[in-house]
């Protein structure tokens, strides 16, 4: 690794480059001048690479922070909730501050802690204007988002206080233009105070996962300490940086030296079962992973649909990325099979799907915190699709009439900017299914969002609800004739839906085994009682809406074409 360290600011000054890209974002905006205050979110609780002469060592950001890239400074200053104000470098330079002279005692309450830090900053900015001396200062704010949380209007004098003067270190005239670098460390952006996470003179940083490279250099570090856990890998370790995309280090070292400890070598089927648990362990039940091993052989009919998706796949594996959609609408009425055939693309393609789970939550900030963390997860994973269920109540609108505080109106900002992103084309797909298609924001379901819109739409003839029967009855070993016996040929409903066939082979089978009836009978005996599960009004409803989105009439079968 190149030397990273931030140079000190004057016209000596030289901009080095660095790695990783975030740490060379800082170098450069602190030695330009651009900024002096650096927010940090996003994959902050990782585990980072500290240099060393001997046994590779890893600390926390804060210890990369000062140990990496702060090692010019004279002063490095460190504040939390847990562990108050600390001395990271620079005791006795900081001594010559007839203040601590005078009182050496380090404040732990916020407020009397962000003060004393303010006019120690005064102090030496004031020194170098005066041209005594010019001292490198810098300050570090682990977890700042409990030091200064967001909250709604101005409910903690205190809070607003605290923030107010965090924005000044890099607002202030005085201490903007001193040799002052203060780092502010927070999960989420969304849960620190407006004041400071808006604030147009501060540089917000994510901190994104490690990638393959960084996996990969992880993997380096332990194979002299793990030798059978990564004895599989011992040729390539490229092979199981690649496979765990997405993780972050602190993972990858607990999941090595547990195998280590255990005697036992990694395989692939463990890293993959262990992908899908730390991942989903990481994003707190936030999302899950579709595992299929169905294909789109398994999705019935849909010919023109079933040939356009496998045109888009092709395409994706050639790298012949500028024809990919950035995203699909499935809709149709319920019952008609979207998650299955979301499973049957995902199988059928071979990258992870993540299905995002109920990412809202009622604390303020939150549930942006929630989609910030699923989106740095996604970008991580590289190719993947985005599945959102339900998508007409998950995607939120653009005005929620103030009922929800507006976390709807936050909600479709945020998936707005990401659905949009065109970087991401050809890497993140967004697989949207929805029964009311209506009800989703025309703005998240336009070209450049959602590309294609296929409607998923009940049987159209009774031929073709027979063969959906005869197949749900022969999953449980009912075997029907291929072609429909005459007398049930009026019984037959047409408007089937895959769960309504369910329904009805299932029942079929109970009536099968309860009646020793032959399965024609007891289809029979089913079909004279047997109601729609859903209005046909409420059917016909939303076959209108689900033939009015798609995207290309070939989609849509004759018997729905108007």
């Amino acid at each position: 690794m190149t030397d990273v360290a931030i140079q000190p600011r004057g016209p000596a000054a030289a901009i080095v480059r660095t790695r990783p890209g975030w740490a060379d974002d800082i170098a450069l905006a602190y030695e330009s001048g651009a900024a002096s205050q650096f927010v940090l979110h996003g994959n902050v609780g990782d585990r980072f690479q500290l240099p060393s002469e001997g046994k590779p060592e890893s600390g926390t950001l804060a210890d990369y922070l000062a140990k990496v890239l702060l090692t010019r400074f004279d002063v490095v200053l460190s504040y939390d909730l847990g562990n108050g104000l600390r001395i990271v470098r620079g005791g006795a330079v900081l001594a010559d501050w007839p203040h601590f002279k005078q009182d050496a005692t380090l404040p732990a309450e916020p407020r009397a802690a962000v003060a004393w830090l303010t006019q120690y900053f005064r102090y030496t900015a004031n020194l170098a204007r005066l041209g005594q001396r010019r001292l490198q200062i810098a300050c570090i704010l682990p977890a700042a988002q409990l030091l200064a949380p967001a909250t709604q209007g101005w409910s903690s004098y205190d809070i607003a206080a605290i923030a107010l003067q965090i924005r000044d270190w890099a607002s202030d005239g005085l201490l903007a233009g001193h040799s002052l670098a203060t780092f502010l460390v927070t999960e989420a952006l969304a849960d620190l105070h407006p004041l400071i996470a808006t604030n147009p003179r501060a540089q917000v940083t994510p901190i994104p996962l490690p990638g393959p490279v960084e996996l990969q250099a992880a993997f380096a570090q332990l194979a002299a300490e793990c030798p059978t856990a990564l004895a599989t890998w011992a040729a390539d370790l490229s092979k199981p940086a690649a496979a765990l995309a997405g993780t972050t280090i602190a993972a990858v070292d607990a999941l090595v030296r547990t195998h280590e400890h255990r005697r036992t070598a990694l395989t692939e089927k463990d890293l993959s079962a262990a992908k899908k648990r730390m991942v989903e362990q990481d994003c707190a039940g936030l999302i899950e992973f579709i595992d299929s091993k169905r294909t789109l052989d398994d999705l019935a009919g849909m010919t023109r649909v079933k040939e356009w998706l496998r045109q888009d796949l092709a395409l994706w594996r050639k790298d012949d990325l500028q024809a990919m959609p950035m995203g699909y609408l499935l809709c149709g009425p319920v019952g008609t099979g979207k998650t299955f055939a979301v499973e049957c693309l995902a199988g059928e393609a071979g990258v992870p799907v993540v299905k995002l789970k109920n990412f809202r939550d009622k604390w303020v900030g939150s549930t942006e915190g929630n989609l910030e963390k699923i989106f740095r997860l996604v970008r991580a994973l590289g190719r993947c699709y985005v599945f959102v269920d339900e998508a007409d109540q998950a995607l939120g609108r653009r005005e929620s009439g103030g009922n929800d505080g507006g976390i709807g109106g936050r909600i479709y900002a945020m998936l707005a900017q990401e659905m949009s992103e065109t970087k991401n084309r050809g890497r993140t797909i967004w697989l949207l299914a929805s029964s009311r298609p209506d009800l989703i924001e025309v703005d998240l379901k336009r070209p450049g969002r959602i590309d294609i819109k296929i409607p998923l739409l009940p049987t159209g003839t009774p031929v073709e609800s027979w063969a959906l029967i005869r197949a749900l009855c022969s999953r449980r070993g009912l075997e029907l004739p291929a072609e429909m016996p005459a007398a049930l040929a009026e019984k037959i409903p047409v408007w089937l839906t895959p769960g309504a066939a369910e329904a009805l082979a299932v029942k079929t089978y109970r009536v099968h085994r309860t009646a020793n009836l032959v399965p024609v009978e007891a289809l029979t005996n089913c079909l004279a009682d047997w109601r729609p599960p859903v209005p046909l009004e409420v059917m016909r409803a939303q076959i209108d809406l689900a033939v009015n989105e798609a995207s290309d009439a070939a989609f849509v079968p004759p018997e729905f074409r108007r």
